[in-house]
């Protein structure tokens, strides 16, 4: 096969949305190309977002703030869509301090001078005169999308929150036949990109691309892979051989635990978090009771 030689031309494009024509491409390769770009677009890229909040006297998210139109819900839910531009990699403490009457908006955050905030305009709440508002929260670089639910609460009071990392919002693609001298069977691919304002569409292609290389490169060349023996040190002595009964969980918890092949409370440190969530009647809250039982036995459930 001859070396591929097709043009890119971007169209209707700005600060957050581009239309790109690929073409021509040989017949096929319009969805190859096409598909593996949206999935790296939509899933690979790194970004950063809020992922803990803490507001002065706000013990839990499901309260109210005196003085504040929105519950502290509401308030969470529009932190939410505050989107950061950051170039660092450790986490970044921002602080947000306003007072009422007004609005109080994504650009009354603190920030310092390397990360700035793609929509300043967003409103966050409404004060009433009188009102104030204090709180402190924590920025953090990621790819994708990363759960509350994923995160212990380190401290009461510190909300930990839903992050969408990923800058692109939405891709879009379609493929036309395209003419080369007299030949019709050629592909012209047709891809749409929405982002969400820290990063250029062009630029989120160029990455993307980059990474899709990236893996291609370890197929051609590929990189010997070194295997690490995991020495496992016994330290958990007779209480490692107590069984889930053994060690003060409800019946509902242990027998689900026994019918998953987790008997013993070796079984349960050696378990990842994810894998245990998957056991049929087990959910989060039987995760925190089966971490509690195992910390009344000085033993750290991660």
């Amino acid at each position: 096969m001859n070396q591929p030689i097709f043009e890119i031309t971007e169209q209707d494009n700005n600060k957050s949305y581009s239309k790109f024509v690929i073409s021509p491409l040989e017949q096929g390769y319009g969805h190859t190309l096409g598909n593996s770009l949206r999935r790296v677009l939509l899933k690979s890229l790194g970004g950063a977002a809020i992922t803990s909040v803490r507001i002065s006297q706000v013990k839990h998210q499901f309260s109210t703030l005196k003085g504040m139109k929105e519950d502290v819900v509401e308030f969470l839910l529009n932190l939410k869509k505050v989107r950061f531009s950051y170039d660092g990699e450790k986490p970044i403490t921002v602080k947000l301090s306003a007072k009422g009457p007004g609005e109080v908006k994504a650009k009354d955050i603190q920030v310092p001078a390397n990360l700035k905030i793609a929509n300043p305009e967003a409103v966050l709440a409404f004060l009433n005169k009188g009102a104030k508002i204090d709180a402190q929260m924590e920025v953090t670089v990621g790819e994708g999308y990363l759960s509350a639910d994923d995160r212990e609460e380190k401290s009461i009071g510190l909300i930990p929150l839903d992050a969408i990392f990923s800058p692109v919002i939405k891709v879009n693609y379609k493929i036309e036949e395209t003419r080369v001298g007299r030949f019709t069977n050629y592909d012209k691919l047709i891809l749409e990109i929405w982002t969400d304002g820290t990063i250029k569409p062009k630029d989120a292609l160029i990455k993307s691309a980059d990474i899709l290389i990236s893996y291609f490169k370890q197929i051609l060349s590929p990189k010997k892979v070194e295997k690490q023996e995991v020495k496992i040190v016994d330290t958990l002595g007779p209480t490692g051989k107590l069984s889930v009964e053994e060690i003060g969980l409800p019946t509902r918890v242990a027998n689900a635990l026994i019918k998953a092949g987790y008997e013993t409370v070796e079984d349960l440190v050696k378990v990842k978090k994810e894998d245990l969530v998957k056991v049929r009647n087990l959910g989060e809250k039987s995760i925190k009771i089966v971490a509690a039982a195992l910390a009344d036995k000085d033993i750290n459930f991660s």
